[in-house]
């Protein structure tokens, strides 16, 4: 992986996180907010809470991409293979952005909820009820595992570095580009929930995300036509 393909991933990420993370995963943060944040603690406090929170969010994606990234490591055979894994994962990424935009229902068709299943509703329900700051970083672990299409996305890209490190690497920089906009909602209790602010962020989001699928093809006709090159040179 070349440092521009992390710069567009944290960009992306950054910017996805104005507009599908926070209309996806809002309503939680919104909710563990009033529940679990108790109106006397401090600034302080309150902010190790909500940075807990996305740790463990962080945490999930990245042993996440350690495992996408191992089983790219044991699926890939060949350079026409990592053609196609490219082709695939920039096919998603170009679905998932005018899915932000509102041109398709791709993301809505696969984010089934596990919020509705009966082990996750007891767990979230045990967390929710316990203040103690260990309690935000287990919230986030556990919401991490939540379906969510632009989540998908990156695993799929962590699988196309065919490596357990990269993998872990890819979804790290994702969690951590989506920190500042959940920490600020429920910092702010939903500010940018409404206005120009996350329209604007959707918009440059969607544009981002569809650019770097045609990127990922783009490379994908590269190890088509030169199948012995290495991925890390995928970017030559």
């Amino acid at each position: 992986m070349e440092a521009v393909n992390f710069l567009s991933i944290a960009t992306i990420a950054f910017l996805g996180s104005f507009g599908h993370c926070i209309g996806m995963c809002g309503g939680i943060v919104l909710a563990y907010t009033g529940t679990k944040v108790h109106p006397q603690w401090n600034a302080v406090h309150q902010s190790t809470a909500h940075l807990l929170y996305s740790l463990g969010r962080v945490t999930t994606y990245t042993v996440m991409g350690a495992l996408f990234g191992y089983l790219g490591s044991v699926a890939t055979f060949s350079g026409y293979t990592v053609a196609a894994l490219f082709i695939f994962a920039g096919g998603v990424m170009i679905l998932t952005g005018l899915s932000i935009m509102g041109k398709v229902k791709f993301l809505t068709l696969i984010e089934h909820s596990l919020m509705k299943s009966h082990w996750y509703q007891k767990s979230f329900r045990a967390i929710m009820h316990d203040r103690s700051l260990f309690s935000f970083y287990l919230l986030g672990m556990l919401n991490g595992l939540l379906p969510c299409g632009f989540v998908y996305f990156f695993a799929v890209t962590a699988a196309s570095t065919m490596s357990p490190f990269w993998g872990a690497v890819v979804m790290l920089v994702f969690g951590l580009s989506t920190v500042p906009a959940l920490f600020s909602l429920g910092f702010f209790t939903g500010m940018m929930q409404k206005g120009s602010l996350r329209k604007t962020m959707v918009t440059l989001a969607s544009v981002a995300v569809i650019v770097y699928g045609l990127f990922m093809i783009a490379d994908a006709v590269k190890f088509i036509r030169h199948p012995e090159r290495s991925l890390l040179h995928c970017c030559d």
